[in-house]
């Protein structure tokens, strides 16, 4: 069982188109978007290599090469690595194409357009404790409209996904981390698109899939409102509950 985090690689989609963010971000990929005069993926990465991640994976695609001469191939001692989609894969069709790049399993994959900072130990034992092929870090909000919602059973496993919903409620949202056994990846077909949320985890119901319950901070910056509100959540984390002075705001 793997539980230092230096022995993980992460892999972070940063690939995406960003359309919905045009009218507030047109000339760069979303991770690239300014925050508090810097990359709001560089807080990802200070957050990761706080953790002791050692090695990283961009999954990039739409304006790829802008992300890699941004960030380079090393952030501090951290080790970065790229797989480029040519076409667009969707988020499971891009890590079944990082696959060469990733190490030991369980894989950390990371949405790059949001962030929800959690001790990733607890995460990790949960994940290997139970067995679990794949596990989806949960957090809690009040309005899962944008998100749809995740429910459980007692142990832990995942019973059902539930369609977005056209009123402000509460509950339980996927995050946008996970951790992925390889045989999971593996399993994804290389030649065609294949999304994480669609496709693959819906068929894992019932078949070792878990959620993570972690009331922590959440941001997603697709939507230009939800991006105006980067900056607050940054200072939050600092000033608030939730400290993280590595951050280096």
């Amino acid at each position: 069982m793997i539980s230092d985090l230096s022995q993980i690689t992460v892999a972070i989609l940063a690939g995406g188109l960003g359309t919905r963010l045009r009218t507030a971000i047109s000339d760069r990929p979303k991770v690239l978007a300014p925050v508090k005069g810097r990359p709001f993926i560089t807080y990802l990465l200070d957050y990761l290599y706080a953790l002791s991640v050692r090695h990283v994976v961009l999954l990039t695609g739409y304006l790829g090469e802008m992300v890699k001469d941004a960030l380079g191939l090393r952030w501090k001692d951290m080790e970065i690595s790229y797989s480029k989609e040519e076409l667009p894969l969707d988020t499971g069709g891009a890590i079944r194409k990082a696959l060469p790049f990733l190490g030991n399993s369980p894989v950390l994959v990371l949405n790059g357009d949001s962030f929800c900072p959690i001790d990733i130990d607890p995460f990790l034992s949960m994940h290997t404790k139970v067995n679990s092929s794949a596990t989806i870090l949960l957090t809690y909000v009040q309005d899962i409209s944008r998100y749809g919602r995740v429910r459980l059973h007692s142990d832990g496993s995942i019973v059902d996904f539930l369609e977005k919903s056209p009123n402000p409620i509460s509950g339980w949202i996927n995050a946008g981390v996970y951790f992925l056994n390889k045989n999971i990846i593996n399993e994804i077909n290389p030649n065609k698109k294949v999304s994480l949320e669609r496709d693959v985890f819906p068929r894992l119901v019932g078949k070792g899939l878990h959620g993570y319950k972690c009331p922590a901070p959440f941001i997603d910056i697709g939507l230009p409102e939800t991006y105006h509100q980067a900056e607050g959540f940054i200072a939050d984390l600092k000033s608030g509950e939730y400290k993280y002075e590595y951050f280096g705001i």
